[in-house]
């Protein structure tokens, strides 16, 4: 049989390996058929292959040296870093550490809490459901692309730094895959822009793909004013839905989230009830803290897309907190129905049985939770088991409880501010110093922690420890009375020194 016809055959089958091997035969024996060096390339280009269109997670390089905003004070409802208070206080719904509602369901952008300082974000070693900091986008893309490069044991299959650029422009079909073979696999975005750059130039600033390509080259580089001019110029030759969801990507990144959105609403009016798009405006709502509007957009993607877990997932999240187990408890099931079985579905589960009171279904669903978890996974659900526990009134299981939770993820701060409570009834109250000091060291963003240690110090008679505290609690959330009264406390007992 014909190698050609069956390296086609297993490209078309996703087997890229096995067609890259036939191409490489038929290259040994003709190193100049073009066919096979253009298949070749693709298939390499397919094994790495990343969507552009998903949101990348951002790292400390990202989040914490980030100079495309314009104002440092965003006003309320116009910025991803300044969640206003529409949604639920952290006393309600836990928070990432720029006091964002956790979202129901984990996609990139949502794991990182964005630390407010460098020295924070290097010191914090436990984000949301990870157990270290979250490095860049780019630095995901470096590690992808060596690992790649293991596949061709003789050296890289195009040597990059010898192409003439002028050459492969001036033919469409070779320069397109040769641009995906730099971008995706060799991840050297500079020669990808070059050659797109010529590509453009070649193609007289008609051709809208190559705009495309070379706003991908400048989001990658951080250049979003210029990927933004380059995606407008694309959608007035040719409106493409990953046209649309790039340059609202690009606004999301320049913290424009109204902007974003407005794209994306526009894309709806070319494309429809648009499952991608609706679910990128729920996102940005969900990410501005606007939960209601974020659960509506939700409920739209289910009528067009029934099955959708992230819609399902993130709607039963809002329920659960906003105090309707009952409805969260049917959204579950009706994942449970679609075949997915995992530990945060059951751990979820588990909660919303404890709260509608179904007692006989809640440590069912924690024990297949613990069955399935792994170490990672293993603190969260022991943490909600104490809370069972606490709720029962049986006080020596809830103590167990976070003492494995803190065993299984040392860097889980929830628990070791229970257990400081714990201890704290039990009369050990230099254990529960320590333990509160843990979790402020922890999670600063967090404000529970800071006022049981103010509590503690002001009960202790050092007042100069409490105020520190309360300070930190008061700017973690604004709101707490308590923290706010503790606060004027202190301030009349100081003015009368």
């Amino acid at each position: 049989m014909d190698l050609m016809f069956m390296a086609l055959s297993y490209f078309k089958r996703r087997k890229f390996e096995e067609s890259a091997e036939l191409c490489t035969k038929i290259l040994e024996k003709n190193p100049y058929d073009q066919a096979a060096w253009a298949l070749k390339a693709r298939s390499l280009t397919e094994q790495v292959y990343i969507d552009e269109v998903e949101a990348e997670e951002q790292g400390i390089a990202e989040s914490v040296m980030d100079d495309a905003s314009v104002a440092q004070v965003s006003r309320p409802g116009t910025s991803l870093r300044a969640v206003t208070g529409a949604g639920p206080s952290p006393a309600v719904r836990p928070v990432s550490q720029s006091g964002r509602p956790l979202s129901g369901f984990v996609r990139p952008g949502t794991q990182s809490g964005r630390p407010g300082t460098m020295e924070q974000a290097l010191r914090t070693p436990r984000t949301a459901h990870t157990a270290r900091p979250v490095t860049s986008a780019s630095g995901r893309f470096v590690r992808l692309g060596t690992a790649s490069m293991l596949s061709s044991p003789d050296g890289p299959f195009i040597n990059v730094s010898r192409l003439n650029y002028s050459k492969y422009a001036a033919r469409p079909n070779l320069a397109k895959v040769l641009f995906e073979y730099i971008f995706h696999h060799e991840n050297d975005v500079r020669n990808a822009l070059e050659l797109a750059a010529l590509a453009t130039e070649q193609a007289q600033f008609k051709d809208w793909w190559w705009k495309v390509q070379l706003g991908k080259c400048y989001h990658r580089l951080g250049m979003f004013r210029d990927a933004e001019q380059q995606y407008k110029s694309a959608l007035k030759q040719q409106i493409m839905l990953d046209t649309v969801l790039l340059l609202g990507k690009v606004y999301q990144r320049m913290d424009q989230p109204l902007q974003s959105i407005s794209t994306y609403k526009q894309g709806l009016e070319k494309f429809p009830d648009d499952r991608s798009l609706l679910v990128a405006i729920a996102r940005v709502h969900d990410e501005m803290g606007q939960l209601d509007d974020a659960t509506k957009w939700y409920k739209d993607v289910l009528e067009t897309d029934g099955v959708n877990v992230e819609a399902i997932a993130s709607i039963a999240a809002n329920y659960f907190y906003t105090d309707q187990p009952e409805i969260s408890i049917r959204l579950y099931r009706r994942l449970l129905q679609m075949g997915i079985h995992n530990v945060e579905l059951f751990n979820n589960l588990g909660l919303c049985c404890y709260f509608a009171q179904q007692y006989d279904m809640t440590m069912n669903c924690f024990d297949r939770a613990l069955s399935l978890a792994d170490d990672e996974q293993l603190g969260d659900v022991w943490y909600n088991i104490s809370h069972v526990a606490l709720g029962i009134g049986d006080n020596n299981l809830a103590y167990q409880c976070l003492r494995l939770a803190i065993a299984a993820d040392n860097g889980h701060t929830e628990a070791y501010n229970n257990l400081a409570v714990l201890e704290l009834r039990r009369g050990d109250m230099e254990r529960a110093k320590s333990l509160l000091r843990s979790a402020a060291e922890l999670a600063p963003q967090a404000y529970e922690h800071h006022y049981n240690l103010a509590t503690l110090a002001e009960n202790a008679g050092d007042l100069q420890t409490s105020y520190s505290s309360v300070l930190k609690s008061v700017a973690a959330f604004p709101d707490h009375m308590d923290s706010k009264n503790l606060l004027k406390t202190l301030k009349q007992h100081f003015e009368s020194l």
